[in-house]
C-alpha cells in the first residue's frame, strides 16, 4: 500500500487483483459551495432521483457515479454531521474536479467494487440508499481527446478509465468480422452489423483504424441517410459499451446492491437506453437480471426488492428544454424488502 499525503487530500493506493489501480480518496475540507462553476455535466432528473432517496439526515448512501458532483451535492445537503455519502467514479478528471466535504468520501473505482469497498469502510450491509446515474457525462462527449463523439475529430478511444489498455481503435483493430458485427448487433441493435463490420475490415487492411474521421467515413456510406447521426449514434454507443464493459458492470453492481442495502434502503437508477433499462427493470421487479419471478413454496415472491411505480419517471418538458441531453432519461425505484 502506497498513501501519499498532500495539502487538503489523502490518496490511498491499492492493487487489486487484477493488477488494476484502485485509488480513493476520503476528503476532509469544507467547500460545498466553492466548486468551480463550469459545466462539466448537468443532472439529469436531479430533483426526482434525490426525492426518490427519501434521505435520512444520519443515513449512509452511495452515488455510484459521481460525474460533474451535481447529485452528489444535492445529497450531502441533506445530510447531518452524521451522515455520510460515498461517490464513486472510475475517471481521474471527475476525481480531481470534486468538491470536498467532511461527510462526503469520493472512491477512485469502478462501481462493480461497491461491495468491497463498503465492506473496508465498515458499512457491508448498512447502506440507506444507492444512486446510480448511468449516462455519460457531458465532459466525455465535449473533449474531443476522449474520442465519445462524431462530432470531433480525435483519437478512437472512449475509455472512461484511462488505466484501462483497450481502447475503441484497439478494438476495431483487432476484433475479427464476427465479433464486430456482434458488437454493431447487440450493443448497437443495428440491422446492418454484419455489412458495417465487413466494411471495417476492409478498411483497416488498408490503414489502422485510428481517428474518429476515418472510422466515421468508413461507416456512414453504409447508414441510413435519413436516420444517418442516430445509427451514427448506436455505432458508437456500441463501442463504448464494450470498451467499458458496461454492461458486466453493471450486471455485477445490480447484484451487489441487494447485499449492500439495508431492509428498506432505497435503490434509484437512471438509464438511457434499452439495453441497461431492460436490466435495471428486471432486477428490480424480480430480483434477478433474466426478469423471472422466483416464489417460495407458498408462492411468495423470493425478490429481495419491491420496484415502486410501475413506470418509469422521465424528464418534464422544461427539463428536456433545458437539458436536451436529458430526453432519453428513465429513473426506476425500489425499495430494498
Amino acid at each position: 500500500m502506497l498513501i501519499t499525503f498532500s495539502k487538503k487530500r489523502i490518496w490511498i493506493c491499492k492493487l487489486s487483483q487484477k493488477n488494476s489501480l484502485i485509488l480513493h480518496r476520503k476528503t476532509t475540507d469544507v467547500q460545498l459551495n466553492t466548486m468551480e462553476e463550469t459545466v462539466y455535466h448537468i443532472p439529469a432528473l436531479l430533483e426526482e432521483s434525490i426525492n426518490s432517496l427519501d434521505i435520512k439526515p444520519d443515513g449512509i448512501y452511495v452515488d455510484a457515479t459521481f460525474g460533474g458532483g451535481g447529485h452528489s451535492r444535492a445529497i450531502v445537503e441533506r445530510l447531518s454531521p452524521q451522515g455520510h455519502l460515498y461517490a464513486f467514479d472510475q475517471d481521474r478528471d471527475a476525481i480531481d474536479r470534486a468538491f470536498t466535504d467532511p461527510r462526503l468520501t469520493v472512491v477512485y473505482s469502478n462501481f462493480r467494487f461497491l461491495p468491497n469497498f463498503m465492506r473496508f469502510y465498515g458499512h457491508a450491509e448498512d447502506v440507506d440508499g444507492i444512486l446510480a446515474d448511468l449516462g455519460v457525462s457531458f465532459h466525455h462527449f465535449d473533449d474531443a481527446d476522449r474520442g465519445f463523439s462524431f462530432r470531433f475529430e480525435g483519437p478512437l478511444d472512449m475509455r472512461m478509465n484511462r488505466n484501462s489498455s483497450l481502447t475503441a481503435a484497439k478494438l476495431l483493430n483487432e476484433a475479427d468480422e464476427d465479433r464486430l458485427a456482434e458488437i454493431f448487433y447487440l450493443y448497437g441493435e443495428l440491422k446492418n452489423s454484419r455489412n458495417i463490420a465487413r466494411a471495417i475490415v476492409k478498411a483497416r487492411a488498408v490503414a489502422p483504424m485510428d481517428t474518429i474521421s476515418r472510422f466515421v467515413d468508413t461507416v456512414t456510406p453504409l447508414l441510413d441517410r435519413r436516420q444517418a447521426k442516430k445509427e451514427l449514434a448506436c455505432v458508437f454507443q456500441a463501442l463504448r459499451i464494450v470498451v467499458n464493459d458496461e454492461i458486466d458492470v453493471l450486471r455485477r453492481f445490480l447484484t451487489a446492491t441487494a447485499k449492500v442495502l439495508k431492509p428498506g434502503g432505497t435503490l434509484a437508477i437512471i438509464t438511457y437506453h434499452s439495453l441497461e433499462d431492460r436490466l435495471v427493470k428486471n432486477f428490480m421487479k424480480t430480483g434477478n437480471l433474466e426478469g423471472k419471478p422466483e416464489k417460495d413454496f407458498y408462492g411468495r415472491s423470493l425478490s429481495p426488492f419491491k420496484l415502486l411505480g410501475g413506470k418509469p419517471i422521465v424528464p418534464s418538458d422544461d427539463e428536456i428544454e433545458r437539458n436536451p441531453r436529458s430526453r432519453s432519461a428513465k429513473l426506476r425505484v425500489a425499495r430494498k424488502l
